[in-house]
């Protein structure tokens, strides 16, 4: 099983090739640069650099969302016209999943966070748990858009050590160490961000589980407005009430 993943979900640009229990390629760039200017030429360098045939590959990865809504369009689009291009299914990765699983092996409790502004955060709670000879991703809170305090209360309820990780830490750190009542670390920088690598295998879970589909069907998850629909609602709502 061969696997193409890419998300740009976030700050990071990151494109993968999986092929089975093997990452051949990644390739991550966190740096100055629009999804729009980084993401094409880093899946051309990938497929030059390990001399990728395309239509080899099995299915396209892809971090469905939520995340910037700029960021989320580009890797969709990219991922949709790949997919059509090559006839190819498209496995959809919640963004927010896809950042936990960098944490395989944990026994701690792990919180992404990403900054969704408007003092929220894309954030959920999961764990590792056994099955025979592999751990699975458990999801003890699926995704959601949320302030900080309703994630950290939950935690405070869970009442278990926690990892927190993704670039909502750096907006957020200062609240985590006065609110967080129970054992905290946060991931280090090798393991912080979004990483295709990641995001291609939990898809191959994803996939033996059906959840791949046609290339033109897919969409991705915003979980909430944009600013532009949010302040175009708030306008109608206005005029609705004058």
């Amino acid at each position: 099983m061969k696997i193409l993943a890419i998300d740009s979900s976030g700050q990071v640009a990151t494109v993968a090739l999986i092929e089975d229990s093997e990452c051949v390629a990644e390739y991550s760039i966190n740096y100055k640069k629009t999804h729009s200017q980084t993401l094409l030429p880093m899946l051309e360098e990938i497929r030059k650099m390990v001399g990728l045939d395309l239509p080899s590959i099995d299915a396209i990865a892809v971090a469905a969302g939520p995340g910037s809504f700029t960021g989320l369009r580009i890797g969709s689009a990219t991922a949709k016209g790949l997919g059509q291009a090559l006839n190819k299914p498209i496995i959809p990765v919640p963004t927010v999943d896809g950042l936990a699983f960098n944490l395989y092996g944990s026994d701690k409790l792990i919180c992404p966070l990403m900054d969704a502004r408007r003092n929220q955060t894309y954030t959920g709670l999961y764990r590792f748990q056994r099955a025979g000879e592999e751990l699975k991703l458990e999801v003890l809170e699926p995704q959601c858009a949320v302030a900080l305090e309703e994630i950290i209360q939950k935690i405070n309820e869970i009442n278990s050590e926690v990892i927190f990780l993704g670039d909502g830490v750096s907006v957020f750190r200062e609240q985590i160490r006065e609110q967080v009542k129970v054992p905290f670390t946060f991931a280090p920088a090798c393991c912080n961000r979004q990483r295709a690598a990641a995001v291609g295998t939990l898809a191959l879970e994803y996939m033996k589980l059906g959840k791949a589909e046609a290339a033109e069907k897919h969409q991705p998850e915003y979980l909430r407005l944009s600013q532009a629909e949010r302040e175009r609602k708030e306008e109608m709502q206005r005029g609705h009430h004058n």
